[in-house]
């Protein structure tokens, strides 16, 4: 699994608290986990954000487009359509 391109360290990347965190897949769906292990499109959630966004809250939205963002500062528009299939920018 690579490193993941949002944060560097154990926090949650929505509110801060260091406990209770959970690995969330940024993309995720059929065989979205696999792609986001590889190119380190993950984060750290804590309980209360992670249930937030599998329950359909905008969360799940807002990091899409920011991982899309952070890995376009690297990377071209054309990759992440390859690795991901859709553009989270123009929506």
């Amino acid at each position: 699994m690579a490193k993941s391109i949002m944060q560097t360290g154990k926090y949650c990347y929505n509110c801060g608290i260091e406990t209770g965190l959970h690995l969330h897949h940024i993309y995720y769906g059929t065989g979205k986990r696999k792609i986001s292990d590889k190119n380190g499109f993950t984060c750290w959630l804590c309980w209360r954000c992670h249930n937030a966004v599998h329950d359909g809250s905008a969360l799940g939205t807002l990091l899409k487009v920011e991982c899309q963002m952070v890995f376009e500062l690297e990377h071209s528009r054309e990759e992440f359509m390859k690795i991901i299939g859709r553009n989270y920018l123009d929506d």
